[in-house]
């Protein structure tokens, strides 16, 4: 018996092949687009993460400011002024710390025989390439043996190689550094850069080597990494300085925190609505989808009463009936569905990447999103495409199921 309802439901869609088709063709274009808004939104939080990722992620930076909070006999506004003291207090109290490195900066004309800028020159200890993730297109990173010697090297940001040296090799040059010559020994492979900014431009020298360019007693800031949260750390930071330089770990002011995690967190938070969002947004067109394939089921029992009458009064139970339509609307279903899938395949490799943060920075194209379909995404997506052909058929099949034998024989 059910074999023969599964036989009638499948004559039945070949008999009215032209409705059959179209219902399949709606349901596709559902699946499709929970797919590919789906695949939208995981796309453009792998774009988020991929601007943060440039610099690492677990990483900390520490700049000083002045005290909005009066403190015992102290007052507010007293400047807060960082020392190499700090840097050694961080490493022995802040939990997981990796690395840690103290930061001297200043604009200063850099120089070569040709060309003459005015670029900000850093000085780090050498951790700091692992910090903040200062990658060597070609030479090498200055060492903990040149930060010892004071040796005069630098390491170049790749738009500082370009203006000094154009394309020449500038491994072995040199270059002035407010008046004083350093080796350049290696450039970095290019970050993302928005216009007007000049992380490509920057100068990277040993910490030791810009005491020749500034007064090393006070230092513009502290970076450091670390594993383990992200919260923890920053509260360490905090009550650390606070306690060294008389503060409350309140007051936000006196010294500013740049925490990339937390940052990266309340990206998240975005990216996570906006994937509810679309979701919503694809459901909603499945959900019209749906609508119309019930519609048609509930036109296929109204043209085929009499015929659902025969078939009772031959002995199908309602249960029989039940299966017959509903076999009928979740093959429609899944045919449209993998139809659809195949369709969100085909529309993300056409599109390939879509411009977004590269049509704000350089080198961004990292930063682009990409439609790029998971199985998770496509798993959610069947999720939601048999829900919908469930309520779609089920709503038709158990009117068919209802119907009683003796007024569907008359029907005509």
């Amino acid at each position: 018996m059910l074999r023969d309802l599964w036989r009638q439901a499948f004559e039945a869609m070949v008999y009215n092949r032209r409705r059959t088709s179209i219902t399949m063709v709606g349901m596709a274009w559902g699946i499709a687009t929970v797919v590919l808004l789906l695949a939208y939104g995981s796309g453009f939080g792998r774009a988020i993460e991929a601007i943060f990722a440039q610099w690492g992620t677990q990483l900390i930076g520490v700049f000083p400011g002045r005290t909005s909070e009066q403190v015992g006999g102290s007052k507010a506004g007293v400047q807060v002024r960082f020392t190499q003291d700090d840097v050694e207090r961080l490493k022995q109290t802040v939990p997981g710390l990796k690395d840690i490195t103290p930061m001297l900066s200043k604009d200063v004309p850099v120089a070569n025989e040709l060309h003459t800028y005015t670029w900000t020159v850093n000085g780090y200890r050498p951790v700091v390439q692992n910090i903040l993730v200062l990658d060597i297109n070609y030479g090498r990173f200055f060492s903990e043996e040149d930060d010892s010697n004071r040796a005069h090297v630098a390491v170049i940001g790749s738009e500082a190689k370009t203006k000094l040296f154009g394309g020449l090799y500038p491994i072995g040059q040199h270059i002035r550094l407010n008046g004083i010559s350093f080796e350049v020994i290696g450039v970095l492979q290019p970050k993302m850069q928005e216009e007007g900014d000049n992380v490509n431009r920057q100068v990277y020298i040993p910490f030791s080597s810009m005491a020749d360019i500034k007064d090393p007693k006070y230092l513009d800031g502290i970076w450091l990494n670390y594993n383990g949260d992200h919260t923890a750390v920053q509260q360490a930071v905090r009550n650390t300085l606070a306690a060294m330089h008389n503060f409350r770990p309140s007051d936000h002011q006196a010294v500013f925190v740049a925490d990339l995690e937390q940052q990266l967190t309340q990206f998240k938070i975005v990216t996570i609505a906006l994937e509810v969002l679309l979701l919503f947004i694809g459901a909603l067109t499945l959900g019209i989808a749906g609508i119309g394939l019930m519609n048609i089921m509930l036109v296929a029992v109204q043209q085929r009463t009499k015929e659902i009458g025969i078939e009772k009064a031959l002995g199908a139970r309602k249960r029989h009936i039940l299966i017959q339509f509903l076999a009928e609307s979740l093959v429609i279903t899944g045919i449209g569905g993998l139809a659809g899938i195949a369709l969100a395949y085909a529309v993300s490799i056409g599109v390939g990447r879509i411009t977004f943060y590269s049509a704000l920075a350089s080198n961004a194209s990292a930063a682009d999103i990409q439609l790029l379909i998971s199985p998770m995404i496509v798993l959610i997506a069947t999720g939601i495409l048999v829900v919908v052909g469930l309520v779609s058929g089920m709503i038709p099949a158990i009117k068919a199921a209802n119907l009683n034998p003796i007024e569907a024989l008359r029907y005509e």
